[in-house]
């Protein structure tokens, strides 16, 4: 403490009016030191550093005097530090007076932040009260800016008209909405770039969370005006595709303004996930509203049974909205949760439909139908991601109805082919029944004209194709059900085979009533 005493009275100017505080002892130059700091200093313009220079030396001669205290100089040492003390609430005064000035002044759209500020900041660190009171002060001029700018921003637009004013693309609802958006998400990011800027030495611990607190203040500002807007797009009802890309939207610049500000920015974080509700929740009124007017007036299957216009409608409808929701940028599960969604929304409701549409029809004519609706059902899901659990569902519904078809076309061959009812009989044959051969209908001169008719088939298997076949729209599923009806009918012949060549069935001669093998049918057929 001595050692800076003795320098502070080594480069004090001679003053005449510290005569008064008696001789050059140490005491009187500090205190002469003292007055010309106050009338040099404080009073001279803040942007000088020696500003704070000199007030970090009052700072330290007031730690360092406290060792004056333990000594004997225990009076000296209180009139030393009542004096820095007087220095310090003054120089803090003036400080915080000239940065609040400062701070009004930064009501323009893009600011620039002195390094004289910043060092403002840091200094008034130490004086919570002033520090905080400078922060609001920061944040009102910003606030009242930004506001000022979005609002330029949509009416007026750039410098010289570039960018155009944003309300006019009002017509066009997600440009409209989304540069809105991007117009706030680029305000953000800047004003969070000012404050770091001007807390950058600031090194009291919470600085993030005043950064934070700060920008959410900045931003309430512009909520309003935001919400009128969007509200206004989403009640229009733009369209469900629309709505849908909207809410996306707005979850996406959500996710990212808070990546930004984390939560603290509550009311412009708040006001978007409204929007974005409100968006989504009228998307599934739009979805659901489809959805009931497939079932006030289901249609009829087309002669060619092929999928309804209905059908083929709500499947665009469906692809849109799964296109719009693969390019989302929103996170991944809430995106995967949408999709469960949309999907309950619209192919619950469509398989109802198809299903009410089919009940009138015959069986192969209504097996065709569902697996043409279905499976143009699963070729929409098959282009996106999230449908594995549907499409699963959507290939076990398939199947089923091709298990029909497959057995229908079976029966339609055996019909025609003249097996039937030989094989009815065979199966439901028993052997207290006596002999195959006694039966109505299957001696062998019967067997040998229903072998006769079935040659014809053997020589052409094609002519024998029910008509509804050729109405699939998948020529692998029409493929299926040919080769797996064709092993029904090789099966067939040969248990028919079996029970003609069985010698308890009692027929002379069976080869010459059944001249081809099991295998060599296979083969014709194959």
């Amino acid at each position: 403490v001595w050692s800076s005493v003795n320098d502070l009275s080594v480069s004090t100017v001679t003053d005449p009016s510290c005569s008064s505080l008696g001789g050059t002892s140490p005491f009187s130059s500090l205190f002469c030191f003292q007055k010309q700091l106050f009338h040099h200093s404080i009073c001279s313009r803040l942007e000088r550093y020696d500003f704070f220079k000199a007030l970090g030396r009052v700072k330290q001669i007031h730690d360092d005097v406290k060792i004056l205290l333990r000594t004997n100089q225990q009076r000296a040492g209180l009139e030393i530090m009542e004096q820095m003390a007087l220095l310090q609430e003054t120089s803090y005064e003036r400080l915080y007076r000239w940065t609040q000035n400062e701070c009004r002044t930064l009501t323009q759209e893009s600011c620039d932040i002195s390094p004289v500020l910043a060092q403002a900041m840091e200094a008034l660190q130490d004086r919570p009260v002033l520090y905080k009171y400078t922060l609001d002060e920061f944040g009102t001029a910003r606030r009242s800016a930004v506001v000022r700018g979005f609002i330029d921003a949509l009416t007026r637009g750039g410098l010289g008209g570039t960018p155009r004013p944003i309300e006019m693309h009002s017509h066009d609802p997600l440009r409209y909405v989304g540069d809105m958006l991007a117009w706030l998400h680029q305000a953000t990011a800047s004003e969070k770039e000012h404050l770091e800027a001007i807390l950058k030495l600031v090194t009291i611990e919470g600085v993030e969370e005043n950064i934070q607190e700060v920008v959410g203040h900045i931003t309430e500002g512009v909520c309003r005006p935001l919400k009128v807007r969007i509200e206004q797009v989403i009640v229009a009802e733009p369209g469900a595709v629309l709505l849908y890309k909207i809410s996306n939207l707005l979850k996406f610049y959500h996710h990212t303004i808070s990546a930004i500000v984390g939560n603290s920015a509550a009311t412009l974080l708040t006001t978007i996930e409204e929007m974005h509700l409100l968006s989504k929740k009228i998307f599934f009124n739009s979805l659901s509203l489809h959805a009931s007017k497939l079932m006030d007036k289901v249609e009829l299957p087309p002669p060619d049974l092929g999928p309804s216009s209905a059908l083929n409608q709500t499947l665009n409808l469906l692809r849109e909205v799964l296109a719009s929701h693969d390019s989302s940028v929103v996170p991944l599960d809430a995106r995967q949760a949408d999709f469960v969604q949309v999907l309950s929304c619209v192919l619950d409701p469509l398989l109802q439909m198809c299903t009410m549409s089919a009940s009138n029809l015959g069986t192969a004519d209504m097996a065709t139908f569902m697996v043409n609706s279905l499976y143009m059902m699963k070729t929409t899901l098959a282009l996106f991601e999230f449908t594995d659990k549907r499409l699963e569902m959507l290939q076990f519904q398939i199947e089923a109805h091709l298990d029909t078809l497959i057995n229908e076309q079976a029966s339609y061959v055996l019909t025609r082919a003249g097996l039937s009812y030989i094989y009815n009989s065979v199966q439901q044959h028993k052997p207290e029944q006596g002999p195959l051969s006694n039966l109505p209908s299957l001696d062998s001169m019967s067997l040998k004209v229903a072998m006769a008719q079935f040659d014809r088939y053997l020589s052409a298997p094609d002519s024998l194709l029910m008509s509804q076949l050729n109405f699939l729209l998948s020529a692998t599923v029409k493929e299926q059900i040919i080769k797996q009806s064709t092993e029904l009918v090789c099966r067939a012949y040969s248990e028919i085979y079996a029970a003609v060549m069985d010698p308890s069935n009692k027929y002379k001669d069976p080869e010459t009533i059944l001249h081809r093998s099991p295998h060599q049918v296979q083969a014709l057929l194959s």
